[in-house]
């Protein structure tokens, strides 16, 4: 079983493609990636990003194709919009099914993308998607509208699965995640758990969802599973991360 992150490289080990790959191995997967950026951050901080020429990271992605089959993936930090168009084409042209983490932010701080690129996500490489698993900030950014409370977050689910079906996390919606299946909502109540180790948690939950599709899950089924290893990785944090 192998599946393929594409996402960037955080040096603390919390998030982007170390996160990733620490997941697919918890769960049995073989982890292969595609370093889309190299971070200067830990879980309290985030000091800069310097971006992988085009070039090189089509090198990466050719290098995997030419010896790895490989049905599912994940994408995270993407950086531009020339990075997402290409990333797009990559997995399409490798018949890759994938979720989309929207990431724009870091949990630190930091602005984890070259400028707006909600626009060019929802044209690309959201509509070819599985899944999306943005966070608040991010469901607000791709649907343009405020989020205040869970009759909002529905709202804009809905608007976002015109382009794919949609995860928003409950992080910042008091522990109520919603999902939006083909239009069918279904809302997850969590509580809350008092802790500050919960940097990577959306790569984390976007990686563990890609490797229960890998070993044959539906993907309600993955979603829920996902959930509950996020959870027991957080409740098992730390160094300011997420525990396996």
């Amino acid at each position: 079983m192998i599946g393929i992150s594409i996402a960037g490289f955080d040096p603390s080990g919390g998030a982007g493609i170390l996160a990733d790959l620490k997941t697919f191995t918890s769960l049995g997967v073989h982890g292969t990636s595609v370093i889309t950026a190299l971070t200067a951050q830990n879980p309290k901080k985030f000091f800069s990003n310097y971006p992988i020429t085009i070039e090189y990271i089509e090198e990466q992605f050719d290098s995997i194709m030419d010896e790895y089959n490989i049905n599912y993936g994940k994408t995270g930090m993407l950086y531009s919009d020339e990075v997402i168009k290409l990333t797009h084409k990559k997995l399409k042209s490798n018949y890759i099914k994938y979720v989309v983490d929207p990431v724009m932010i870091a949990s630190s701080g930091g602005n984890l993308s070259k400028n707006n690129i909600s626009k060019t996500l929802k044209n690309s490489l959201i509509k070819d998607s599985i899944l999306i698993t943005p966070n608040v900030f991010e469901a607000e950014t791709l649907s343009e509208i405020d989020i205040k409370n869970l009759d909002d977050g529905i709202e804009a689910s809905h608007i976002l699965n015109k382009y794919s079906n949609v995860l928003i996390t409950g992080g910042h919606l008091n522990g109520n995640s919603i999902l939006n299946i083909d239009g069918k909502i279904t809302v997850f109540k969590e509580d809350l758990i008092t802790t500050n180790n919960v940097h990577g948690s959306g790569c984390i939950l976007s990686a563990a969802i890609t490797s229960y599709l890998i070993k044959g899950e539906e993907l309600p089924v993955a979603i829920s599973k996902a959930n509950k290893f996020v959870r027991i990785a957080i409740e098992n944090g730390r160094y300011g991360t997420l525990g396996f």
